[in-house]
């Protein structure tokens, strides 16, 4: 069975594109005209061991927020899409990120119940690249993903004072949390419900 989707998502402000296939190999090509949001979405791509495709064009000239939004929605869909049924998946999956000062604990269900605790706060910095990515909006972009994908979520930061250090380990921490869980280790569904 081949654990991939596509996923297209068309509004008045943006047109979106995302190809993931859960088993890889790992290579991404990503391009929201956002190009630190690009690197985020690179990280979890290649930490994660997907293949990802990511086109997307929206009203940047107003701002980067719509952008963002609604391409972590059509890939949280595509996520679900490309888990199927969930048989003999880990479903669960946690652990403590790195990257230099900053350390980040990710933990997750694939559950089918979307809920999302963040407990990440951002030092004051201005917006990251060009065109913007206002840090705030990694919530944002993280939920919206989480959300969509019906996963059960769980950040928190421990320590750290760069921003970019701290979203970047927030999004190799998801990455790995989801190579994790995603893994196929049974056959059955692993839930006492028989249905996730």
């Amino acid at each position: 069975m081949t654990r991939s989707a596509r996923r297209s998502r068309a509004t008045k402000e943006t047109s979106v594109d995302v190809i993931i296939d859960l088993d890889g190999p790992a290579a991404t090509s990503v391009d929201t005209g956002i190009p630190f949001f690009d690197h985020m979405l690179d990280q979890l791509g290649k930490h994660g061991g997907f293949r990802l495709e990511v086109r997307a064009k929206g009203d940047l000239h107003i701002d980067t927020h719509h952008t963002i939004e609604d391409v972590s929605i059509a890939l949280g869909e595509a996520f679900r899409e490309a888990l199927g049924d969930k048989a003999g998946i880990r479903r669960f999956a946690s652990g403590a990120f790195p990257l230099d000062e900053a350390l980040i604990d990710v933990a997750l269900d694939l559950s089918g119940r979307p809920f999302v605790a963040w407990d990440v706060s951002l030092p004051e910095c201005l917006p990251l690249g060009s065109p913007p990515f206002d840090p705030q909006l990694a919530e944002h972009a993280v939920s919206s993903f989480a959300n969509a994908a019906a996963i059960t979520l769980h950040v928190r930061k421990r320590t750290g004072t760069n921003v970019h250090h701290i979203i970047e380990a927030t999004f190799k921490g998801l990455a790995r949390c989801l190579r994790d869980a995603v893994r196929v280790e049974s056959s059955g569904v692993p839930s006492t419900k028989g249905t996730l």
